[in-house]
Formats: structure tokens, sequence, C-alpha cells
């Protein structure tokens, strides 16, 4: 190898192997991404964007699918609007849950106490808990590029370019989650999607676009007047 090559050589080759030393370098670990999304969280006063949720159920081997839209006003004002496959309207407060199912007619009041222990969607967006807190993070799982359901439905958790994929564990034994995988935007450390997997293996995947933060938000819009003739139920 003369003197010509052999330079271009070693230049090519340290530039290659610093240039993706430098590159891993900046790949923050589970807890600094933790870390940065709970600060980004912290920083946002309302949230609203569109979310497409799908639900796995292992013990039927079926399927449900709903979409619509989420609107967010802290403190702890929560509402989700299914369009489809039927329309829904849920709403929290922090103190009540109203749900109203246009399909059946029915609105259904009462304590939110339940739903917020349950509804680990709440805790992220509102504020109310903290994830390195109330969570053991760490990184995905290895096979969460090609994970099956145990019936055979390719759930295609594949993240983008633009993401980073964190496993979360609640730290006290919770009703309804076992754990969750969420993807958090390199940009602005907001979680485009969120993989919740409870005790029975049974998958929910919600995924949210178009994510507006700090909007105005009238707080009128956390008040919902049922048709004349739906039975309302408060329990």
């Amino acid at each position: 190898m003369n003197h010509s090559y052999k330079t271009i050589f070693v230049l090519t080759f340290a530039a290659i192997f610093f240039g993706f030393t430098f590159t891993m370098a900046q790949i923050p670990g589970p807890l600094e991404i933790a870390g940065s999304l709970q600060k980004a969280y912290e920083k946002t006063r309302s949230i609203s964007a569109d979310f497409d949720q799908k639900t796995t159920v292992t013990m039927t081997g079926r399927d449900r699918h709903g979409a619509g839209k989420l609107v967010i006003l802290k403190p702890g004002q929560m509402r989700w609007d299914y369009l489809t496959p039927d329309k829904q309207v849920i709403i929290c407060d922090g103190e009540t849950i109203t749900m109203y199912f246009e399909k059946n007619r029915q609105l259904i009041a009462g304590s939110a106490r339940e739903y917020i222990s349950s509804d680990v969607t709440y805790s992220f967006f509102t504020g109310t808990g903290d994830i390195i807190r109330d969570f053991e993070v760490s990184a995905p799982d290895e096979d969460i590029l090609t994970l099956e359901s145990s019936h055979g439905i390719d759930q295609k958790i594949l993240p983008a370019d633009d993401t980073y994929v964190i496993k979360l564990i609640p730290r006290k034994p919770h009703p309804q989650v076992d754990y969750i995988h969420a993807w958090v935007q390199k940009d602005s450390f907001l979680i485009s999607r969120l993989q919740i997997v409870d005790l029975f293996g049974s998958i929910t995947d919600l995924t949210f676009t178009h994510i507006k933060t700090n909007i105005p938000v009238d707080a009128g819009y956390f008040n919902f007047a049922p048709p004349p003739d739906t039975e309302i139920i408060v329990n």
C-alpha cells in the first residue's frame, strides 16, 4: 500500500470509527429519556392530539379498534372523543368521570378514583405522576421490533427514526398494567405511542399524531350535555 492510499485508509477508518463513537455517545440512556420526558410534560399546560387505539384481548383472541381526538388541560382535565367505530365521549376532571355511549344512548357518571388508578395515560399527560418515581425504567424488550401477540396477530411495533423507546414497569402492583413500552419523540420528548400490556397479556396500542401543546382550551370544553333521550346512570 503506497503512502497516499495508506493515508486515505487511515483517515477513512478514523472518520468512521470516531464518527460512530461520537454518534453512540449522543444516544441517551433510558433513565435520561424518562427524565427528559417528565420535564417536557411538566412544562406543558395543555395538549391536543389525534389518537388511534387498538386493543388485542388475549383471552378472546379478538381485536377492538377506535380512533378520535384527545384534549388535556392541566390540572387534571382530560377528554377523549371516540369518533370511530361508535361515538363515545369520556371526560375526567380528577374527581368525576363521565362516559357517554351514543350507540347505547347512555351516560354513566361516577367517581374518577378507580379510573385514575387504572388509566396510566391520565398520570402521564396530566402531570399527576412522576415517571421515574412510579416506574422502573429500562431499555425496551429485545423482541420489540417483531413482537407478536400470543394468538399470532402481528403488532408491527417498529420504532421510527425520530423516536426513542423505553420500557416502564410499575413500581407498585397495578390492577391493569404489567408493563408499558413508550415511544418518545427525539425532538420534543413527547409521547407518540404507548403500548400497554395488562396482567393477562392483552395489549392496548395507542398512537398519537398531530400533537399540539400549550394551546388555548376553554374550560367549558370539559362539560358535556347528552341528547335529551339519553339514559343517565350515576354510580
